[in-house]
């Protein structure tokens, strides 16, 4: 397999994952558990007598060494057993299933946003450089990405629910619009089943998280498209073009445009982890039932057993989304390869 092959490059990013699923899990096992005291203790000590509490430690291996602990732990993560919570009957697979689908629909409309904005604003900024144009968007994409979630899920729901009425401010769905499950994904399942009353009001329900979710993640995108168009624009195979006697037109969406968005992709991965930390807020500002809701009840709770095992899903989708963003990279950049 010769050196800069895709199927090199593919293995080299599948073997350099591995490690880092470790490391995540590792760190997520050391971190809660360097809390005092055991989940049980924690979430229910007082409420229960010692011999109940007891029990469940019992069943929750929590008097094991802390060795055995942690490679159950890592043997649970490993073949999709993330454990179960203290103060809830499901487990912790149940209620993934049953809420990640709900934050995996508002993540992607909101990275579906910001991408949108990003390209839109940053490449046209960056054509038109030091213009009026390109300094409000330059200052738009600064505030947007500075700008609190809570608080700018507040001022939406302020302006286009109470004010203007246009927009529902919470929840999925309205009354008995709520789509036949199939996926857990509204929009999708309402497609399929042909439901026009339910997407209409899926959609209604998620656009305000969703542009909120994506102007906060849009300014990263704004600087990042300007500043690659400008790079762009100056380099020697878009002056070749311009001097071939090119349409300005053909120049800048044929080769300056295509070049300067492959920074994006890369870029999709890191900011989908920080777009589920901001999902955490913007759920419980709009009553989004989706599992980043769920995480911060159960830290409300002190449920630290299923803290763990939330976290541990969304860090294992963190790693999967970003090997995912560097294979479409190495196929679409063969520069990357090298």
């Amino acid at each position: 397999m010769k050196t800069g092959s895709l199927g090199r490059y593919l293995v080299t990013r599948v073997l350099l994952a591995v490690p880092s699923v470790f490391i995540l899990l590792t760190l997520v096992f050391l971190l809660l558990h360097a809390a005092p005291g055991d989940p049980v203790t924690a979430t229910l000590g007082g409420r229960l007598p010692p011999a109940e509490i007891a029990a469940r430690q019992e069943t929750l291996g929590l008097n094991d060494p802390i060795y055995v602990q942690y490679f159950n732990y890592l043997a649970g993560a490993l073949t999709g057993d993330f454990g179960n919570p203290v103060t809830d009957s499901r487990s912790v697979v149940e209620i993934i299933l049953e809420t990640a689908p709900a934050t995996l629909e508002l993540a992607a409309a909101g990275m579906l946003i910001a991408v949108t904005l990003g390209v839109v604003v940053g490449a046209i900024a960056g054509r038109l450089r030091d213009t009026a144009f390109d300094v409000g968007g330059r200052l738009f994409g600064v505030v947007i990405y500075a700008a609190p979630v809570f608080w700018t899920a507040l001022l939406g729901q302020l302006l286009f629910s109470v004010k203007l009425g246009w927009l529902p401010s919470s929840g999925r769905a309205g009354g008995f619009d709520a789509p036949e499950q199939i996926t857990g994904f509204y929009v999708f399942d309402s497609i399929i089943t042909g439901d026009w009353e339910a997407l209409q009001s899926s959609l209604l329900h998620l656009i305000l998280p969703a542009v909120t979710l994506g102007l906060l993640i849009g300014g990263v995108f704004i600087r990042l498209v300007r500043v690659n168009m400008l790079q762009t624009l100056r380099s020697d195979y878009v002056e070749a073009a311009r001097g071939r006697g090119l349409p300005e037109r053909n120049v800048l969406f044929r080769h300056a445009f295509k070049t300067a968005l492959i920074p994006i992709i890369t870029i999709v991965g890191l900011q989908f982890a920080l777009m589920l930390g901001y999902a955490a807020l913007t759920e419980t500002t709009f009553s989004w039932p989706g599992l980043a809701r769920e995480l911060i009840d159960f830290v409300g709770t002190r449920d630290y057993a299923a803290v763990q095992g939330i976290v541990t899903f969304i860090a294992l989708v963190v790693v999967g989304v970003s090997l995912l963003i560097d294979i479409i990279t190495g196929i679409i950049d063969p520069r990357v390869r090298y």
